[in-house]
């Protein structure tokens, strides 16, 4: 299930930052007394009461000036008000409500999204003042006094927002899907694969870089399963992202990828190999996804016998840091070798949900340490007492060890590359946790 998406809203220089980052627990928004210091949106992980949410912070909205940058502010605010699921709006206690608060109030409203009201600069503890009642003017709830600069009441705040969140309900039927993401640069054909699989035009497809602005989601049934399919906007270098709509693309696009449990990098076959792609792929490596490399276009490469083979090569040294991901030859327009795709995308599915037991671990750790000795440094050797699996998607490995120091990534590494041998775990990534314990044979 996705995560939730609050957006942080209101005029200029109210302290929405300085709420943000207070929420946050940490200095992501650039917090300064001036109007219109944060003009794009901003995004943070945010958890309240088992509750995961993306927390957005954006730009002041002046909803009446002509002013370029203003107006390009609003625009944004604007976008993140209708990609969220709840919305904060933050006033200010010290100036009382303004000609402005109503109308961001009534531009809220309009939205038809759920608006908790927090009047900030609350910094006195206590009865709130006369004044505070004044705030339930906008029309918009039972205001919350909170001090951002403080902390005060920004856990009734998290209270009245968490409310708001659909319930986590898992439906038995999507259980049972394979979910997919589609990721990749701008033009490299994501949404023409995905219509070439679903056999009819389910997105839409054009040559114009940034077309899909949004996450789409198509259900693929055939002989190979069940999918769930997420077109994603293409994600550009941050240079080349200029319209404010394409900048939350971005955002959905990584939601998209943490709503997956495979994700399809797809690369154009004439353009090769980008740095981009490896940005691209870097999201999905780092959370934890299965992967797949899919050369798109391939029908419109000139070949010979050795063509597949060097760019197969090149492409494993451009993706050193997710070798263990499949590479396969595709071409969207043609149809070539998607029933393979889609044999793939089970089988990396299943490696990325294997769970190996603790004593299988135990034996490949004896044999891989008698093979290697564990690494020294002076004069004391790394011990390592045991392994098991902690958890899947991706496969977690824990290792209790007598000194984490010593455990230097090179043997890491090698550990690792040892389970894929004997258990694959190809189209995976997987995480090594080191764990510290004193033995009593070490004292």
């Amino acid at each position: 299930m996705a995560r939730p998406i609050v957006a942080v809203v209101g005029r200029p220089n109210v302290g929405k930052s300085t709420l943000f980052n207070k929420l946050c627990g940490q200095r992501l928004s650039i917090v300064d007394d001036t109007p219109g210091v944060t003009r794009d949106r901003i995004y943070g992980d945010c958890e309240w009461l088992n509750h995961n949410f993306l927390l957005v912070d954006t730009g002041g909205i002046e909803p009446h000036s002509d002013d370029i940058i203003l107006s390009q502010m609003r625009r944004q605010a604007q976008l993140a008000i209708d990609s969220a699921d709840v919305i904060v709006m933050v006033t200010d206690m010290t100036t009382g409500v303004v000609a402005t608060d109503e109308e961001v109030a009534a531009m809220l409203q309009r939205s038809g999204k759920p608006v908790v009201l927090c009047v900030n600069k609350c910094d006195k503890v206590g009865e709130p003042p006369l004044e505070f009642y004044e705030f339930y003017n906008l029309c918009i709830g039972d205001p919350i006094q909170v001090s951002a600069v403080h902390g005060h009441g920004t856990g009734d705040l998290l209270d009245e927002v968490v409310k708001y969140f659909p319930e986590e309900e898992e439906n038995a039927d999507d259980d049972d899907k394979i979910k997919v993401a589609v990721i990749g640069k701008p033009n490299v054909g994501k949404s023409s694969l995905i219509n070439a699989i679903a056999g009819e035009e389910r997105v839409i497809v054009s040559n114009i870089a940034g077309t899909t602005r949004d996450a789409t989601d198509t259900i693929i049934e055939n002989q190979h399963g069940s999918f769930i399919f997420i077109d994603t906007a293409g994600i550009r270098r941050k240079s080349k992202v200029d319209e404010a709509i394409e900048k939350y693309s971005v955002i959905r696009a990584r939601m998209a990828v943490e709503r997956a449990t495979v994700c399809v990098i797809m690369i154009d076959a004439q353009e090769g190999f980008t740095e981009q792609d490896s940005k691209v792929a870097g999201i999905a490596h780092d959370l934890g996804k299965a992967c797949i490399i899919a050369v798109n276009k391939w029908d419109a490469v000139e070949k010979d016998g050795k063509t597949m083979d060097s760019y197969r090569k090149k492409l494993m040294t451009d993706f050193s840091f997710m070798s263990y991901a499949p590479i396969i030859f595709i071409s969207a327009k043609t149809g070539q070798r998607l029933d393979r795709l889609f044999e793939l995308i089970k089988y990396v599915d299943e490696q990325n949900s294997m769970r190996i037991s603790t004593g299988k671990l135990n034996d490949i750790l004896a044999e891989a340490t008698s093979r290697v000795q564990p690494p020294t440094d002076k004069g004391r050797r790394l011990k390592i007492y045991y392994m098991t699996q902690a958890s899947t998607r991706p496969p977690t490995f824990v290792c209790f060890v007598n000194k984490k120091d010593l455990f230097h990534y090179s043997y890491q590494r090698y550990l690792d590359n040892r389970i894929r041998e004997v258990f694959g775990l190809e189209g995976t990534p997987t995480k090594m946790l080191i764990r510290e314990r004193e033995s009593k044979y070490d004292k």
